[in-house]
C-alpha cells in the first residue's frame, strides 16, 4: 500500500511505496532530504511529523526521547502507515554530487600518541567542493573505505584530516603509518550533511569529543576573521588532558573568532589537571540555563550526541537548529 508524503511549506510531495523507507522515497523522486548514515544512528535525517503517522521496524538509536516527544522521527527509518505532513530540511543545491579522485600523500604526523594528521593534496577544483565540516571516504579497493572528517578550512589543494589509531584498524594502524609523500590514495568526496548553516545567525555551540573536534575545527577555521561570525562557544572532551592534542591551536583562536569561548573537559583527569571534568555534555548544561538561542553543532561518540540531544531539547534547544555527526570506530564506518 502506498502512501502520500508532503513537505509543508515546500511545495514538494512524493510518495512512498510499500515497506519503501521516508527517505529512500524521498531520493528517489529527486528530493534530497538531510541523511547522512542511513541507519538511524546519525540523526541527520530528522524531520518534523505535522500530520498522518509512521512506524519504524526498529526504534532508532539516533532520535532522543525528548525530541521524539516533540513529533519528530528519522526519514531513514520512518515507514508511514498513512498519508503524512512533515517539516523537513532539504539538502541545498550547493551541496556537490560524491566524485572519485586521486589525491597524493604530503604528510603524516602525529599529533599526539593515538592520533595522526594526514595531509592529502587533491586536483584542481575538488577541495572546492567539500564544505567545512563534510567527510572524505577513503577508498582501500575490495569496496572498502574509510570515512574521515576535513579538518581543515578550505585552502587551495590541500586537506587535513585527524585520524584516530584503532587497534587492529585496516587504515589506521596498518595502511596509514606506512604512507610516504608523493603515493597516491583514491579518495571520494564530499559526503556528509554536517557544514554550516551560513543562514543561521544564531550564537554556536560546538561540542565534540575525541577526533569529533576534527569538523569542528573546519567550520571554525572557517569563520576566521569574518566580521559575521555570530558568537562561538566550543566544548572538546577528552578521556586525559594530555589527549587535547590542539589545546595551544586552539587558545590562538580567541582574537579570530567572536566572543570565543573554549572549554576543554577530561573524564579522567589526572593530578595535574585543574580545569571541568567529567562528561562534556555535562559540562554545557552546568554552564548554559536556556538553550533555545543556539544552534548546536555536535560531533563525536554516539553516546555524547544521544544524552547531548536530550539535555538541550529538555532545556529548550530547538530540533530543527542541533546539527550532529556521530563518529564509529569500527569495521567499515567512520575512523577505523
Amino acid at each position: 500500500m502506498s502512501h502520500s508524503v508532503t513537505l509543508r511549506g515546500t511545495g514538494l510531495a512524493f510518495t512512498v511505496e510499500g515497506d519503501e523507507s521516508m527517505l529512500s522515497a524521498a531520493l528517489a523522486a529527486n528530493i534530497h532530504l538531510a541523511h547522512d548514515c542511513k541507519s538511524g544512528t546519525c540523526g541527520t535525517c530528522r524531520f518534523r511529523l505535522i500530520e498522518g503517522s509512521i512506524t519504524y521496524h526498529e526504534p532508532p538509536m539516533g532520535l532522543a526521547p525528548e525530541e521524539e516527544a516533540e513529533g519528530y522521527a528519522l526519514a531513514c527509518q520512518a515507514h508511514p502507515v498513512t498519508d503524512i505532513v512533515a517539516e523537513a530540511e532539504i539538502l541545498p543545491a550547493v551541496l556537490s554530487e560524491p566524485a572519485r579522485h586521486s589525491a597524493v600523500v604530503r604528510a603524516v604526523e602525529p599529533l599526539s600518541p593515538s592520533v595522526s594528521r594526514l595531509v592529502l593534496e587533491l586536483p584542481e577544483g575538488a577541495s572546492a567542493t567539500v564544505l567545512p565540516g563534510q567527510y572524505v571516504n577513503i577508498l582501500l579497493g575490495d569496496d572498502r573505505k574509510r570515512s574521515f572528517s576535513v579538518a581543515s578550512a578550505p585552502n587551495g589543494r590541500t586537506v587535513d584530516f585527524h585520524v584516530r589509531r584503532i587497534p587492529g584498524g585496516v587504515f589506521t594502524e596498518g595502511r596509514l603509518h606506512a604512507l610516504a609523500p608523493g603515493e597516491t590514495l583514491d579518495v571520494e568526496l564530499p559526503h556528509g550533511s554536517f557544514y554550516l548553516r551560513k543562514g543561521d545567525f544564531r550564537p554556536l555551540l560546538m561540542m565534540a569529543t575525541g577526533t569529533g573536534l576534527a569538523p569542528i575545527k573546519s567550520i571554525l577555521e572557517s569563520l576566521h576573521d569574518d566580521p559575521d561570525c555570530p558568537p562561538v562557544t566550543l566544548y572538546w572532551g577528552m578521556r586525559n588532558a594530555e589527549d587535547l592534542y590542539l589545546h595551544d591551536e586552539i587558545l590562538t583562536w580567541q582574537d579570530r573568532l567572536c566572543e570565543f569561548r573554549y572549554v576543554p573537559v577530561v573524564s579522567r583527569p589526572g593530578a595535574g589537571w585543574s580545569g571541568r571534568t567529567g562528561h562534556v555534555q555535562d559540562a554545557a548544561a552546568e554552564d548554559i540555563e536556556d538553550f533555545s538561542e543556539y544552534a548546536i553543532y555536535l560531533c563525536g561518540s554516539p553516546e555524547m550526541v544521544r544524552a547531548a540531544k536530550g539535555a538541550f531539547v529538555g532545556r529548550g534547544a530547538s530540533p530543527n537548529h542541533i546539527y550532529s555527526d556521530s563518529f564509529f570506530f569500527q569495521h567499515n564506518l567512520k575512523g577505523a
